[in-house]
């Protein structure tokens, strides 16, 4: 009967005003029931229509589509099960079928607030982060130009740059070195090179002359005798290139860690230079200028920067000065040993002298790898 009944209702206009009362239509019996029925839902048709979720504490229900749109408040405290919003859109009408074309709409106050205050928390950090480029890409861009500017008015003699006479010839002194012990490194590598082909050499060498030991009877001796010398040559050969090569890696250290590191240090300090010029020569400019209000803010701005700017100088200026101390130290302490290592190596070498060569590397203490050492054992390449 209930089914019939709505059906009557649902071909029916039912106009609701918005303090829920009926219209001025006739009182028919059966149009009241039909109101009656449509806004005291059945619990089982209610449940059909809402997801598993936290319980509601009230459900609007909307006229959807006789006579305009008014709202009616239905308890849900009674209905068994929780229920949810269905579509994160809140306040979006999910159609009820069933109950006289009735429009079903739940809201979640207090989500959307939670919702719009992270939302406008996302945006003002977001707006946050962007200003913070835009003004870090601003003073990048200030900077570059004034220090461009700078160094236009060096090359073309306009401008005046701060000189430090006597640091500047240490680090001219410096970048010398640096080019000579360079070359020193690259033929102390070629000489490595060569001399590991001729121990090569020297083994293959040796390894022929004594098999034809073995196949010749009429020359066993004499070819036996060049087989043990290729062999003694060979072993006191690769005592010498770990010497050279001990001698190879602590000239690459000196010059492309301990120096390349000085170096670093020193183009910082010339681009610190750079700048502090830029901002002396700016702050010069503005001091020669009209003293209007918006000149001197602009004077105190500039003389403020100068100042950053100079500490930064003199900074790096000291630590250059520490640095090319230190690496002078050091410098004279590694090529004394290493000169000392090179020529009682070699020496010992050419005069066939294998005590005094094994000597001398057990006096830098230099191990040897023994043949085939480089290579991973089958456990490793597992």
């Amino acid at each position: 009967m209930t089914d019939s009944v709505m059906s009557k209702a649902a071909t029916m206009e039912i106009p609701i005003n918005s303090n829920g009362d009926t219209g001025a239509l006739a009182e028919d019996d059966s149009l009241e029931q039909a109101a009656k029925l449509q806004w005291s839902l059945d619990e089982k048709d209610l449940q059909q229509v809402m997801v598993s979720g936290p319980n509601l504490n009230e459900t609007s229900i909307v006229s959807g589509g006789y006579g305009g749109a008014a709202e009616g408040i239905i308890p849900t405290g009674s209905i068994k099960g929780p229920a949810v919003c269905y579509n994160p859109e809140f306040n979006k009408r999910i159609p009820v079928t069933g109950f006289g074309g009735l429009d079903l709409i739940i809201t979640c106050p207090n989500m959307q607030h939670s919702t719009s205050s992270s939302s406008m928390t996302a945006e003002e950090a977001t707006r946050g982060v962007a200003v913070e480029k835009y003004e870090a890409v601003k003073k990048w861009g200030l900077n570059t130009y004034k220090c461009t500017k700078q160094m236009i008015s060096e090359r073309f003699g306009r401008g005046s740059r701060t000189v430090d006479l006597e640091l500047e010839a240490q680090i001219e002194v410096l970048r010398d070195t640096k080019r000579k012990y360079e070359n020193v490194l690259r033929l102390a590598k070629a000489l490595t090179n060569h001399f590991y082909n001729m121990v090569q050499t020297q083994h293959a060498l040796g390894d022929t002359f004594a098999d034809l030991s073995q196949k010749s009877p009429e020359l066993r001796d004499e070819f036996g005798y060049n087989a043990e010398t290729q062999k003694l040559l060979c072993k006191n050969g690769e005592t010498l290139l770990g010497a050279i090569n001990f001698f190879v890696s602590s000239i690459n250290t000196l010059v492309n860690k301990t120096m390349e590191d000085t170096l670093w240090t020193i183009r910082m300090y010339e681009n610190a230079r750079l700048e502090f010029d830029a901002y002396r020569s700016d702050l010069e400019e503005l001091s020669l200028g009209p003293r209007d209000a918006v000149t001197m803010a602009r004077i105190d701005a500039a003389q403020e920067q100068y100042q950053v700017h100079k500490e930064k100088y003199e900074r790096l200026r000291s630590d250059v000065i520490i640095k090319l101390k230190f690496l002078e130290e050091n410098k004279v302490k590694v090529m004394h040993k290493q000169l000392l290592l090179f020529h009682n190596a070699i020496s010992a070498y050419f005069a066939g002298n294998q005590q005094q060569l094994e000597q001398t590397l057990k006096q830098f203490n230099i191990k040897l790898r023994p043949p085939g050492a480089d290579k991973p054992s089958w456990l490793e390449e597992q």
